[in-house]
Formats: structure tokens, sequence, C-alpha cells
């Protein structure tokens, strides 16, 4: 879809990047629309990579406010101009409102999901509630100017949990993962004593009975919720993934921003289809039962 100015390359070539996408221009609100309708209805390749280039400078812009995390700042920028490549292909000018605004989603998105696959698995959790503070708590500590590595003050834990509305031993551990460097299960565990960390470490995998049974079971639900998905339209189907899902789902909000529709629409939409669900999913159980008894 676009050049290659979006592989960014080494970091050390990242000025030259920054001189290469001034080369081009912001478009107007009429021009964006025209190239939209040529790459929704016609397809045209240019016209998206037009589209993609002329917001490389907002890539930029966002993936810099991610530089904290220790990853290299060209991979940021190249995950978010994935990102953006995405909201092009998806973007439908008829809901009347500006590529930039559609497409900010979905580069913070790309980078946010790079940067959670990056960073060491030890440090960081997978629930809905601790990526946001993740990403909240290197803010809030810069705007406190908490910005040593030891732990916060009692006050500044208070605030932390109170703004992103959760535990206060919630903020303490996240940010005594983030502060602490990673140690290599290869590091010798005494200069004096044979052997790695990673030889002491317990085999907690299950046995090769409970992971075919565990895999089975889980095939079973999959195919269970493809063939529930396959009663919902596509309306119905995407709103449903992305409220229903998702570790994070994404807000009523944001939905009713891409499909131009009110939030208490996103939401009975959401209901609804979640229904229709529960409905399919139970005649196909019911009908499972009934094919098994026959045989």
């Amino acid at each position: 879809m676009v050049s290659s100015v979006v592989n960014v390359g080494p970091e050390n070539n990242l000025s030259r990047y920054f001189q290469e996408i001034r080369k081009y221009p912001i478009l107007s609100p009429e021009e964006e629309l025209r190239l939209s309708y040529l790459w929704k209805d016609k397809g045209d390749v240019k016209a998206a990579h037009k589209l993609v280039t002329s917001h490389l400078r907002l890539v930029a812009k966002i993936a810099m406010g991610y530089r904290g995390y220790g990853l290299p700042m060209n991979e940021l920028i190249s995950e978010g101009n994935v990102g953006m490549m995405q909201a092009v292909k998806r973007f439908d000018p008829d809901k009347g409102f500006r590529l930039a605004t559609y497409a900010m989603w979905w580069i913070r998105a790309a980078i946010q999901e790079y940067i959670l696959h990056s960073w060491s698995l030890v440090k960081m959790g997978t629930t809905a509630a601790q990526k946001k503070l993740f990403f909240n708590l290197r803010r809030l500590k810069g705007q406190m100017q908490a910005i040593e590595d030891g732990d916060l003050q009692p006050e500044q834990v208070d605030k932390i949990a109170a703004t992103l509305g959760v535990s206060e031993q919630d903020v303490v551990s996240m940010n005594r993962r983030m502060s602490a460097p990673d140690h290599s299960l290869n590091a010798p565990m005494r200069a004096d004593e044979a052997g790695e960390w990673q030889d002491r470490l317990v085999d907690e995998q299950h046995n090769q009975e409970e992971v075919y049974a565990e895999n089975e079971e889980l095939s079973g639900r999959k195919a269970l919720l493809a063939t529930a998905l396959a009663t919902l339209n596509e309306r119905e189907r995407h709103i449903f993934s992305e409220r229903r899902l998702k570790d994070e789902p994404t807000t009523l909000e944001n939905l009713a921003l891409e499909y131009s529709i009110s939030r208490e629409r996103v939401r009975q939409i959401e209901v609804r289809a979640f229904e229709k669900v529960q409905l399919a999913m139970k005649k196909e159980v019911e009908a499972r039962r009934e094919q098994e008894q026959q045989q």
C-alpha cells in the first residue's frame, strides 16, 4: 500500500526519516475525501499511498509519546505505520469525520500491542486494569516529578490509584516491576557454584493427556463460537468482537464514532448480538447431543 519510506530503518537513520516524511504534504479535507473514495470504491492503491504518507508525521508524533518504554523508536514508528495502514484500509469516508481522528486509535493500538509483546512477561500483566496501569503509570509519575526508580510515596500511590481506578497494591507492584531490570535465566547462580538459575525452575507444564484434553475442549469452544458468530450480521459481529472478545474492550464512544451512531445504540447492538450468540451456541450444543444419542 505504501512505499519503503514506511520501513523506518536503523535507529541512527531516524533524523533522515523525519526529513523524508516532511516532504509529504498534509491533505486538505477535500483532497482527503476524494482519495478516500478512490480507495474505497475503486481500490486505487496510489490514493491509499497518499492517504498513508500524508499522515506519517502523525504516526511519528504519537510514537514519540511511547519512547519511555526502552524500545527502539524506529520499531515503534514502524508499528505505528502498520496501524496507519490498517486505518486507511478500514476508513469509511461516509461517516463524516477526518481520517486522522479515526487513525489515531489504530496507531496507538498497534504501538501498544507491540510494547506489550516486547516488554518482559515477568514485568507485565495481561488484564485490562494492568494494561491501563502500565501505559499510564510513567505519565502520572512524570506529572508528580516522581521519576526516580525507588518506591513511590504513600500520597503518590493514593493519587495514582484513585486516578486510574486500581488498587494501591497494584500501583506499588507495577512500579516495582517497571523499575527493576531484567535478569537472564542463563546467569550463574553463584560465582563458586556450577549451574544456572534456569536449572532451579520447576516444570509446571501439564502432562500430555491434560494438554490434549484442554486443547480438545478449547477447539470445541472455538468451533461453537465460530458457528454462533456466523448468525450475526457484519456490524453485530464487529461490535460483539470489539466489546466481548478483546482483553481491553473498545469503548462505546469509539464504536459510536466509527459507525456514526449513538453510544446507546452501540450498547443495544452489543446486547442483541450477545443474546443471539448465546441462543445459537445453546442450539448447537443441543443439536450435537441429539446427534451423539442417535449414534
